[in-house]
């Protein structure tokens, strides 16, 4: 994953670039450690271990256009779901390295299998996209590897796959089947991000200890129609566009005096070629000596103004009889 860049504004108006260091995404061009151990027996008179067993193995097993989703650490609660769902993996197509991994070939260890993700998943994966993988975006690939003990008995079929891994490692979740995603590394206004060091995490409470708060989502593509635009020119739009959509994500607050400073990310040319034209703007904190992001903690999103509900309307039925009332005493 590459470095985040993005432009300040400083108290007196100064400008500078700050390089917002990004940890690499474990997850990004990883295996997913799934060793899903089919040979488990588990007990007949137990239909729910049964049940998710089975749906384990459907998912494992599962064709191309098929989106999977869990919840517990190690994917033991793997189950295939509507791809309109929100789902953390989809399947893209299966792949066999027997010919490199033969009969007695030891399992590969987490860096070799992201090795071998990259190499063999990565052509299914834009065939099946019907386009390029954005090297800067939020698709990339995955795969699904057969258990130690299918592997030792030669099983080296794969599933390859399209997943989101945050900054942090930890795998997003996608709505929507792949082909549709806009894969523009973008988050929602109010997400917020931890802070891992110096560097950016997954997204966490904005109440909480955090690394920065997006305040907007603008598309380049708004000011720049006729091809990427060089980013001093991104830069010149964006400085005025998000100090826009600051103040108004913040009801005018003055970051400076809370020690905030706003900044947006820029894109790649090899990104917008791919139609990924979206950036985000966002508030954070740097360290004095300019090494790293600071801690922040608390939303700077205006608070929603609270109104006394009125009091409810008399019916036309009532208030027709107190005027019929009120008119007889005269």
């Amino acid at each position: 994953m590459s470095d985040d860049h993005a432009r300040f504004r400083l108290s007196g108006g100064a400008l500078r670039t700050q390089l917002l260091m990004a940890a690499a995404a474990v997850g990004a061009i990883v295996a997913l450690a799934l060793s899903w151990v089919f040979s488990w027996q588990v007990e007949q008179e137990d239909p729910v271990l049964v049940a998710r067993e089975q749906a384990r193995q459907q998912a494992f097993h599962a064709p191309a256009g098929s989106c999977l989703t869990w919840s517990e650490p190690d994917a033991a609660d793997a189950r295939t779901i509507s791809c309109a769902e929100p789902h953390l993996f989809e399947v893209v197509g299966v792949v066999d390295i027997s010919d490199k991994f033969p009969q007695g070939a030891p399992s590969p260890d987490l860096k070799l299998w992201r090795q071998i993700a990259q190499e063999h998943c990565s052509e299914p994966a834009e065939k099946y996209l019907g386009t390029k993988l954005d090297p800067f975006g939020k698709l990339t690939v995955g795969l699904l590897r057969p258990p130690e003990a299918k592997w030792a008995e030669g099983d080296r079929q794969l599933r390859c796959g399209v997943q989101w891994a945050g900054p942090g490692g930890e795998l997003q979740p996608l709505t929507g089947p792949a082909k549709e995603q806009d894969q523009s590394m973008v988050w929602e206004p109010g997400t917020c991000l931890a802070l891992m060091g110096k560097t950016v995490g997954d997204p966490v409470d904005c109440a909480g200890p955090h690394s920065y708060e997006i305040v907007a989502t603008l598309d380049l593509k708004d000011r720049f129609e006729d091809g990427w635009p060089n980013q001093d020119d991104q830069q010149t739009w964006l400085d005025v566009e998000c100090n826009k959509a600051a103040d108004k994500y913040t009801g005018d607050a003055d970051l400076d005096k809370k020690g905030l400073i706003l900044g947006w990310d820029v894109r790649e040319q090899e990104s917008w070629a791919v139609g990924s034209t979206k950036v985000n703007c966002k508030v954070g904190a740097a360290l004095e000596d300019g090494s790293g992001l600071a801690v922040v903690k608390g939303s700077v999103k205006k608070a929603e103004k609270t109104t006394t509900p009125s009091k409810p309307a008399e019916p036309a039925e009532s208030a027709t009889k107190k005027s019929g009332e009120s008119g007889s005493g005269g």
